[in-house]
This record gives structure tokens, C-alpha cells and sequence, in this order.
């Protein structure tokens, strides 16, 4: 009874329509956020999870794929429909859509220090200004450093716009091409270098190892762009170039099987998740992967992309402030409930997941609707019927 009543409350106004709604989408969301929050929670949850918390950290390249194809289709449909792009809009629908919502939890860090999962906080400019990724001294920051990946997203949602915007002006595919080429060509030329010229001769054993790969690799924008330009080629393709989308989801479960085979590949070969192989090519092979599993998922042709998981809905609409505040939740169930937590038994996921949950529901209901209904209005909208693409934003 209670989970249907927060159902209904939270799609009440008719937001997101089902003919509108594509559930397989809803199904990679969902699951990109909750193998994310199993890797945060590693050492609170049973063993049996083990290998969910130890590849968890892929979710967040599937959430850049998510993000990379739905907000390059909504850009370039309008270039297709000859609107053009209006940046002043594209920036304000963004900022209503993440800002209210993080400067809570960033209110809540800097004013209540309980809300800290970690000790260490970088300083409040690197998160107003979205470079907490650039500047991390993760040796002894560690408090809300997941925001890395929103300050990836926000660095793409200021200069995709631009780039399509130069790019459309006198358009050609091997412009495009060529762009897309350029910048992943720049992240493996950078995480190249970063790896064998500066991290290596630190030597693996060294405890300064795995702190500067993820200040030098993992973090920074230019190094973690496959993922999202994976989706934008997606975006690009389904956008422009119909007749392939259509030609390659004839054969659609070919396409997911082939996601799925390439991506345990990407499993083997990021074992060593710090090892070469994985930090050069790893990243690039995984994007594909998932841009074959999202392309699967994003048609109602495609068995992946008509079929509806029970909650999946639900979760994916609660996944950003997921996001947000799961790590900080999971902190004050420990503080407060020390014995559940330390059994790790399933008593502890459960209790994870209810007050995970209810606090991203309390989020969403309290900061990130009204927000967007505020901006519907502004807009001289009724109440949004939301894009699907109004749901994706980052985790991990």
C-alpha cells in the first residue's frame, strides 16, 4: 500500500505519459544507480554482493551514455526541425533541473557536518563552480567527492551546446566525424601519458598510486568523455541518419547480445581495474558496449526496449537524488544504527534501501518537482509532460 501511494505521488499530474516513456530506458537507469550506490556501500553489504561492489563504478559510464544520447537528440532534433538552439533555454531548463536539488545537499555539508560521510571536504568554491573533479585532494577529501561526475555532465552540458551550434552552421558529417574522433583520440592520448609517464614511475605498490590515478584519470572531464560521446554519436545517428537506426534494430536482439558479449569483455579486461589495458582502451570498449545496450533499449522494436521491470520506474525517477544524498544516508544509518549495520546481513540492504529511498523521495518530491514545475510554468506550460532526457543525470 505505501509503495503504491508514493507511486502515485510521485507521477501524479500526468508527468511522463507512457506513450512517451521508454522502459528500457527506465531499466538502464535504474540499474546504472543502484550497481553506483552498491559500490559506495562496499563493506556494509553482504558478500554475496561482492561483485556488484567491485564493477559498480561502471554505472556511471552508463549514466554518461544515457546522457550523451538524450541530450544530444534533444539538441540536435531542433537542428533537424531548422528551430536552431536557443543557449539561454537549454542553460536555464538545465540549471532548474540540477541546481536546486545539489545546493540543498551542498547546504546540508556545509552547515551540518553529521551529513558528512568523510571527515575531509575539498573547498565550497571547487563545488559551486563545478571543478571538484579538476582540483580533488582526494588523499584527504573525500566528503561528497561523487560529485566528480556531475562536473563531468556539467562541463558537457556547457560546450555541447557550442559545439552543435558551430558545427550546424555549415554542417558536414565529416566535420562531425572528425570532432568526435578528436576528443577520443585526446583521452587516450592524456590517460596514455597520465598512466606510463607520470603514475607508473610512482610504482603500483606505492600508497600515492591509486590516489593520483583517480585525481589524474578517473576524474577529469578530458579524460572521461567516451561515455558521453558515445550517446551523442547515437543521438547523431538516430537523428540524422534514420535509415540506419531502423537497419541495425532489425536486428535488435543481435544488437543487445552483442552489447552484452562486449561488455563482459570490458569486465575481463578492467579485473585490473587500475592496469593499463583498462585505462587506455578499456574506457572507449565500454562505451561502446553500452551505447549498444542504450541503442537496444531506446526503441520499442527491441525486446530491451518494450519490456517494463517492476519499480524500475520508480527508481529511475528518484536516481538523481539517489545520487545525491545515498553515501550520506548509508553514513547516518551507521552513526545511528550501529549494530544493523555492522551485521551486513540483508536486515542492513534492507534499511539501506528504505531510508535510501524515502530520503530520495523526500528530495524529489520537496525540491526537484516543484522546481521543474516552476520552470514549466515560466514557459507559460502546463504542468511538464518531462522529456525522457529530463530524468538523466549522473551517479556515482
Amino acid at each position: 500500500m505505501t509503495k503504491r501511494i508514493l507511486t502515485a505521488n510521485l507521477f501524479s499530474n500526468n508527468r511522463l505519459p507512457g506513450p512517451n516513456r521508454l522502459p528500457g530506458l527506465d531499466t538502464l537507469r535504474a540499474l546504472a544507480i543502484i550497481v553506483v550506490m552498491a559500490f559506495h556501500l562496499d563493506g556494509l553489504l553482504p558478500d554475496i554482493v561482492g561483485p556488484v561492489e567491485r564493477y559498480g563504478w561502471m554505472g556511471v559510464d552508463l549514466f554518461f551514455v544515457l546522457s550523451g544520447y538524450l541530450i544530444g537528440s534533444q539538441l540536435l532534433k531542433g537542428v533537424r526541425d531548422g528551430r536552431g538552439i536557443s543557449l539561454l533555454d537549454f542553460y536555464r531548463k538545465r540549471a532548474y533541473r540540477i541546481l536546486p536539488a545539489y545546493l540543498v545537499v551542498l547546504a546540508l555539508y556545509v552547515f551540518w557536518p553529521l551529513w558528512r560521510e568523510a571527515p575531509g571536504i575539498s573547498p565550497l568554491w571547487q563545488f559551486l563552480t563545478f571543478t571538484e573533479n579538476f582540483f580533488v585532494d582526494y588523499s584527504v577529501n573525500h566528503a561528497f567527492s561523487h560529485v566528480w561526475s556531475l562536473c563531468v555532465e556539467e562541463h558537457f552540458y556547457l560546450l555541447l551546446p557550442l559545439i552543435v551550434l558551430v558545427l550546424s552552421r555549415r554542417a558536414a558529417a565529416w566535420k562531425t566525424i572528425t570532432v568526435l574522433a578528436f576528443f577520443v583520440a585526446l583521452g587516450l592520448a592524456i590517460r596514455s601519458y597520465e598512466y606510463f609517464h607520470v603514475l607508473l614511475p610512482m610504482g603500483r605498490d606505492s600508497d600515492d598510486f591509486s590516489v593520483r590515478y583517480i585525481e589524474r584519470i578517473y576524474y577529469p572531464t578530458y579524460t572521461r568523455l567516451d561515455g558521453l560521446l558515445a550517446g551523442v554519436a547515437l543521438a547523431l545517428m538516430r537523428i540524422f541518419r534514420p535509415g540506419w537506426w531502423s537497419a541495425i534494430l532489425k536486428r535488435a536482439n543481435w544488437l543487445l547480445g552483442g552489447g552484452i558479449a562486449l561488455m563482459a569483455l570490458t569486465l575481463w579486461i578492467f579485473a585490473d581495474r587500475l592496469g593499463p589495458t583498462g585505462t587506455v582502451i578499456g574506457f572507449p570498449l565500454m562505451a561502446i558496449a553500452l551505447a549498444m545496450l542504450v541503442m537496444a533499449a531506446a526503441d520499442r522494436r527491441s525486446w530491451f526496449g518494450r519490456v517494463r521491470i517492476p519499480g524500475a520506474r520508480l527508481v529511475a525517477t528518484l536516481a538523481y537524488s539517489l545520487y545525491l544524498t545515498h553515501k550520506e544516508i548509508a553514513h547516518l544509518d551507521v552513526l545511528w544504527l550501529p549494530k544493523v549495520m555492522d551485521a551486513r546481513d540483508w536486515k542492513t540492504v534492507g534499511v539501506l534501501v528504505v531510508s535510501c529511498l524515502a530520503a530520495a523521495a523526500l528530495f524529489y518530491v520537496t525540491i526537484e518537482r516543484p522546481f521543474l514545475a516552476l520552470r514549466d510554468r515560466r514557459e507559460g506550460r502546463a504542468v511538464a509532460n518531462l522529456d525522457q532526457e529530463a530524468l538523466i543525470e549522473p551517479a556515482l
